[in-house]
């Protein structure tokens, strides 16, 4: 049964010097994003016609961000209320800042910061890809692929080093002001980074799908010209989308993985190791930020080695290194009886709890390995799955899809069992403990993290080698050898882009898992308060809403499922809507606008960088307000059980998701490089219009629903975290009030239903009379 969670943690001496030293480490990472910003900029700019076009794409991605931190600000001020009403348990007697109203203050601060944090990573990677993709596309011409691939590498690099720094600063710092009340300042923390992640990625990925699949449907299928011909209106709005979307999107994600995963596994590693389960799980992702400077350095071609192989080397030996530290650092900072662990559970396992929380960490480590492996089998052009959607494309569109979909159903469930596998690997570590094995999902989530810092780094390599293709290609002024260059690093960085998006996954389902888990002790300490049994031996009242067949147990995991299935579809309509705003602009423009087609007049491409703008930031509040509002309706209309089965459908339900529609739009992605890499009858024909009309379904499938999906999951696990004391208050003991707790869940059910309701109600842009695609002749 499980115990609640343990006060009284004081970290101090040894203890509290190595967190110290971790923050330290995290100044260093810092430091080496600095660093490496330097050495980006140093590079040569190219021509003052690449320049320019540089300089729209900077204004457009700046602009966007601007307005989107402004609208998000509304958000994050509501949240901070709300989080000070919450309550927050404390230890009896605590004063100072372990009392809990200096934990509900300083959690709705941190609340700020994590928010601020992750907001200041994604506008980091924006701003400096935006700066980068042009001194890419000059390195390619002027010097080479190498240091053109150096450039784009280094640019990851910066925005990995600061999310891990950013990531580990504020998590240890923390432990260090707060001692045992940390992990409940930290929910705080964790919460603002996954909320700002998730409209950064929902908006970001709205942005960039609607320019690119409006771009593509009307300039490659109708008009028949290349994918960033500046004859097409939608071209910059593209290329913006790329560093709002792929840049300062999946930055924010992965940097709130990051945080997530700290917070839960503090969370659970102070009740299962006491004092060293604050320490641990801050030593495991240090080591990784030092291992993945090292993998940054390590990336260097050797010659006649493809890119995609450089990099993924890179990963390897990085996640190589961060295993063997970690292992020896656990040994060394952790004992091997389970009797010298101070103020722990009292769980033991059959290994020491130095091998218990190495063999846990090396699983995560192997996991993000497995992942990489997998999603680059079922996403790379090299590899059958992508080369067997690319021979449907003689057939036609139709088969395209469905060999597509294909694709992405057969890949999930492989990807859900490694992931499965994982969790339960670690967990077997405990030998039946439960609170141990918990702890161990947490630490396995920690190894996984190790990687983070090549992770970012080989994600944003992708957008910075797509707009470097798109300027040249815009720009005319770069050689044929140049292109080819930029040709095969787009190439390794949609593959990249692929894999990032598979291990981020990986980790949300960790951090989600783990999350679930404290959801679950939380509750019991909850219970426990409520009904002033502080043994916890009343809890087995609470235990019996957990594991006796209930229907309202099943009603929940449906509805977290449901949940799921209507953010993907909201997210995907959003995109359709959208591009139906940008075709309709686009063939505006060619149609009103003469001598577009012939060179001599030029696009108005502020009009649609506008209309994605307004579009994807109108479409924020209704996923959000779903992600928030959906547990709380749950939790206070059905109770704590129903909830942890809505958490267990959606977690499962999510993963599924995710990877399908990850992999599918990867290889759509990829049939489509492939036909115009020669195959299939190359561009121009009707193989290639059919794996572009794959390609644009997949676009809101990979980069829009299916990464917003892991913030998602996390969103609702802790805002679960947060309002299981309210919920068990108003259901048990002396506080229960059955109508107060009904009129919360009424008003959060109603919120949703207005919200679904108001984005059903929105235009499309396009008219019952809306003119036909413009004829052109195609030669």
């Amino acid at each position: 049964m499980p115990r609640p969670l343990l006060a009284d943690i004081e970290v101090s001496g040894g203890d509290l010097a190595l967190v110290v030293v971790v923050a330290a480490i995290a100044l260093v990472s810092l430091a080496m994003a600095t660093m490496f910003r330097a050495e980006v900029l140093r590079a040569g700019e190219g021509t003052p016609n690449m320049q320019r076009i540089a300089q729209a794409v900077q204004e457009g991605a700046s602009a966007y961000l601007t307005r989107q931190f402004r609208t998000l600000s509304i958000f994050a001020a509501i949240a901070f209320v709300v989080l000070l009403a919450l309550p927050a348990d404390a230890a009896d007697g605590a004063s100072g800042l372990q009392s809990e109203w200096a934990v509900r203050i300083f959690r709705s601060i941190f609340f700020l910061v994590g928010a601020g944090f992750s907001g200041a990573i994604g506008f980091l990677g924006m701003s400096l890809a935006v700066r980068a993709n042009l001194r890419v596309a000059a390195a390619a011409n002027e010097q080479g692929r190498d240091p053109a691939m150096n450039i784009g590498f280094r640019t990851g690099a910066v925005v990995g080093m600061a999310t891990v720094g950013l990531g580990l600063l504020g998590a240890s710092v923390v432990v260090i002001v707060f001692q045992d009340a940390s992990p409940k300042v930290l929910e705080g923390f964790g919460f603002g980074a996954a909320l700002l992640a998730m409209f950064m990625r929902v908006g970001g990925g709205i942005f960039t799908k609607a320019a690119d699949v409006g771009a593509d449907l009307v300039g490659k299928v109708e008009q028949n010209i290349p994918e960033d011909d500046p004859r097409n209106a939608a071209t910059i709005a593209d290329n913006v989308g790329d560093n709002v979307g792929d840049c300062a999107g999946m930055a924010a994600d992965l940097f709130e993985s990051y945080a997530v995963t700290l917070v839960a596994a503090l969370i659970l590693g102070s009740q299962a190791f006491g004092d060293q389960g604050l320490v641990f799980p801050l030593i495991v992702p240090a080591i990784g930020a030092l291992s993945a400077i090292a993998g940054v350095y390590l990336t260097k071609p050797r010659a006649g080695e493809s890119g995609l192989k450089t990099i993924n080397r890179s990963f390897y030996l990085s996640a190589a290194v961060g295993a063997v530290a970690s292992a020896i650092a656990a040994f060394v900072y952790l004992p091997n009886d389970w009797s010298d662990l101070s103020n722990a559970s009292g769980d033991t396992a059959d290994l020491g709890p130095a091998a218990f929380a190495a063999g846990a960490v090396v699983i995560g480590i192997v996991l993000a390995a497995a992942i990489l492996a997998l999603t680059g089998y079922f996403t790379g052009t090299e590899h059958r799955p992508v080369k067997d959607v690319g021979k449907t494309s003689l057939t036609g569109a139709a088969t395209v899809i469905l060999s597509g979909l294909s694709v992405g159903f057969e890949s999930a469930v492989y990807t859900a069992i490694v992931i499965g596998a994982a969790v339960y690997g670690a967990a077997l570590l405990a030998g039946g403990a439960t609170t141990l094995a918990l702890f161990a999902v947490a630490l396995a989530g920690c190894g996984l993290l190790t990687t983070v810092g090549v992770i970012v780094a080989m994600d944003t390599f992708g957008p910075v080698s797509d707009n470097a293709q798109g300027i040249a290609e815009m720009s005319g002024d770069v050689s044929e050898e140049g292109a080819q260059i930029l040709t095969e690093l787009d190439a390794v960085g949609n593959t990249t882009k692929a894999i990032t998006k598979g291990i981020a996954i990986a980790t949300a389902v960790l951090a989600a898992s783990a999350l679930f888990a404290s959801y679950t002790q939380s509750a019991f300490e909850s219970f426990a308060d409520a009904t002033d049994d502080e043994s916890g031996l009343g809890s087995l009242d609470l235990l019996g809403d957990f594991i006796v067949y209930d229907a309202k147990l099943i009603v929940g995991a449906l509805l977290g499922a449901g949940v799921v299935f209507l953010f993907s579809g909201l997210a995907i309509n959003a995109v359709g809507r959208a591009a139906g705003a940008v075709v309709m602009e686009v063939r505006r423009q060619f149609r009103d606008i003469p001598g577009i087609m012939e060179g001599t007049a030029r696009p108005e491409y502020g009009r649609v960088v506008d209309i994605v703008t307004r579009d994807s930031l109108r479409e924020l509040a209704t996923p959000g307000i779903l992600a928030i509002l959906s547990p709380i309706a749950v939790g206070f209309g059905l109770g704590v059980g129903p909830l942890a089965g809505f958490l267990v459908g959606a977690i499962a339900t999510g993963t599924l998701m995710a990877v399908f529609l990850a992999n599918a739009g990867g290889a759509w992605d990829n049939a489509k490089k492939l036909v115009e890499d020669g195959h299939h009858g190359g561009k121009g024909s009707e193989a290639h219009a059919a794996t572009v009309i794959g390609d644009t379904v997949g676009d809101p499938f990979k980069d829009t629903a299916g990464p917003a999906i892991n913030p998602l999951l996390k969103v609702m696990n802790l805002v679960s975290l947060l309002i299981v004391g309210a919920v068990i208050s108003l259901s048990y003991g002396e506080s229960e009030n059955d109508v107060v707790r009904i009129l919360i869940a009424l008003a959060a059910a109603t919120g949703i239903f207005a919200a679904v309701f108001i984005s059903k109600q929105r235009s499309s842009s396009i008219s019952d009379e809306a003119p036909e695609p413009v004829a052109v002749d195609k030669g």
